[in-house]
């Protein structure tokens, strides 16, 4: 936009120069000083006086009011044409103003993120997110370690229980055998009684 501006400066400026010069020129050129030197040169000498011819004077003096008319419709256009390049410029400098304004509100929403209704600058938003990610990767390695806690205690559990169970197998196995002797123990004894009252 700077580049622009300057842009646009040097083309108002270049045509205020060119204008400054067809002016200069142009009082280079002065027609009227041409008409004046003409008559002075065309007039007769009386004594130490010069005689004009009225008709040319007449002339003369019509086209210096006519130069002169002229003069002043230049210097009036060139006021115009200077207020309406202020008047630009003033426009330009405003429009400037604004697209600065809005580049730079653009630069803020740019660099802004709105997070759940919040606006964040992406620093902030930035941290904000790698700080719930090593909160889930914590707690992902809380629940991994207490799975892995869990499970050998359960491994454990089950072991025992195993092992209980084992051991309540064998006292039950050894409990039926002693059962089963002590029952033909009873019945030995049972015959021998028999035996001894027949």
């Amino acid at each position: 936009m700077n580049k622009l501006f300057i842009l646009i400066i040097f083309i108002l400026g270049y045509s205020f120069s060119g204008k400054a010069q067809d002016t200069i020129s142009n009082e280079n050129e002065n027609p009227i000083q041409k008409q004046f030197e003409d008559l002075i040169e065309s007039s007769n000498n009386y004594q130490e006086y010069k005689v004009v011819n009225y008709d040319d004077l007449i002339k003369l003096k019509n086209n210096t009011n006519s130069y002169i008319q002229t003069l002043k419709n230049q210097i009036s256009t060139g006021k115009k044409t200077a207020a309406n390049q202020k008047k630009e410029i003033n426009n330009l400098e405003t429009e400037l103003k604004s697209t600065q304004q809005n580049l730079q509100q653009v630069n803020e929403e740019k660099d802004n993120i709105v997070f759940l209704g919040l606006p964040l600058t992406k620093g902030t938003y930035m941290a904000m997110m790698w700080g719930i990610v090593a909160l889930l990767i914590l707690a992902l390695l809380f629940f991994i370690y207490k799975f892995k806690n869990s499970n050998s205690v359960t491994k454990e559990a089950r072991k025992r229980l195993d092992d209980t169970e084992r051991e309540f197998d064998d006292y039950k196995k050894k409990a039926l055998e002693k059962e089963q002797r002590l029952g033909r123990l009873l019945q030995d004894e049972k015959n021998k009684v028999n035996r001894m009252n027949s």
